[in-house]
């Protein structure tokens, strides 16, 4: 039996009449890399904290390794949450950072912080609040990955770090998951850099979970069709429509549920027939442009 190490359970989070997060339940899987994916003000850095104990649920409740996570020592012992927007004591350097995390968390590997440090070139003496944006990433990157929690969350802390520097990122933590298995949840509205790494994928948007799935089955689940609108509009009928435009006699429909036969019959009748990425499978499914049918 698979073993859960998040649960979610109707949580919700209301702020005055603003509600943050809605009815969200899912889980995640002991070992799996999973994506918590969507706009950025969806709800993402919310639910962490939710599932982190650091805000109080208004209804509904989550689990860590089975147990509470509010004030629960225990838990939050085995879990290494980073965040981009961490603060530090004003005293406090890159050094002095690592060195309490290593105190931390107890399968620290100060060897493979080392190699990140020099990669990522983290200046250590430096006092955190003086470090720009992407250095300040850049040690987060380190403890989340040296940390070697059984549990490690990334709400987007590599925001603040170049393209360069984000791929270095993703190389390493996939390199040390492979030989180091633990449960990753990670944050992000960078969907199409992530979307190889993922084994599964939960999508919130505007605090509701829209998409908690494989990612192997989203891959490849969604199909863009292009030609004669008649023809569009009939391979269309009856399925989830993502997206849908037209000009004239033309038309170009995106959607979800087409069998290899269903495209091969789309080709044969003329349509162009290409298959819709991760990120734009997401984007028609949260800009609220998903509908059941097609306008006439």
């Amino acid at each position: 039996m698979t073993t859960r190490v998040v649960e979610a359970s109707g949580l919700t989070k209301r702020f005055g009449a603003v509600e943050a997060v809605t009815d969200a339940t899912f889980a995640v899987a002991e070992h799996s890399l999973c994506g918590l994916l969507g706009r950025n003000g969806s709800g993402k850095t919310t639910l962490m904290h939710l599932l982190t104990g650091q805000e109080f649920a208004s209804s509904g409740h989550a689990t860590l390794f089975g147990e509470s996570p509010v004030e629960n020592a225990a838990v939050l012992g085995r879990t290494c949450f980073i965040k981009e927007t961490q603060t530090y004591p004003d005293a406090f350097r890159a050094k002095h950072v690592l060195r309490a995390a290593s105190w931390i968390f107890p399968d620290w590997d100060a060897a493979l912080a080392d190699e990140l440090v020099a990669e990522f070139n983290v200046p250590l003496g430096r006092r955190m609040k003086r470090l720009s944006r992407g250095q300040r990433s850049a040690v987060g990157v380190v403890v989340g990955i040296a940390s070697r929690a059984e549990l490690t969350i990334f709400d987007e802390p590599y925001a603040g770090l170049d393209a360069v520097a984000r791929h270095l990122f993703y190389d390493r933590l996939l390199a040390d998951y492979g030989v180091h298995p633990r449960t990753i949840l990670m944050s992000t509205h960078l969907i199409d850099e992530v979307a190889d790494l993922l084994d599964h994928v939960i999508v919130i948007d505007d605090g509701r979970i829209v998409i908690d799935a494989s990612a192997d089955d989203l891959r490849g689940s969604a199909t863009t069709l292009a030609g004669r609108r008649e023809v569009v509009q009939r391979f269309a009928e009856g399925r989830e429509v993502l997206t849908w435009d037209s000009l004239g006699g033309l038309a170009t429909v995106t959607v979800t549920g087409l069998s290899d036969a269903d495209k091969a019959a789309a080709q044969v009748e003329g349509l162009d027939v290409v298959p819709v990425s991760l990120q734009q499978l997401i984007v028609g499914r949260t800009r609220g442009t998903a509908r059941k049918e097609i306008a006439s």
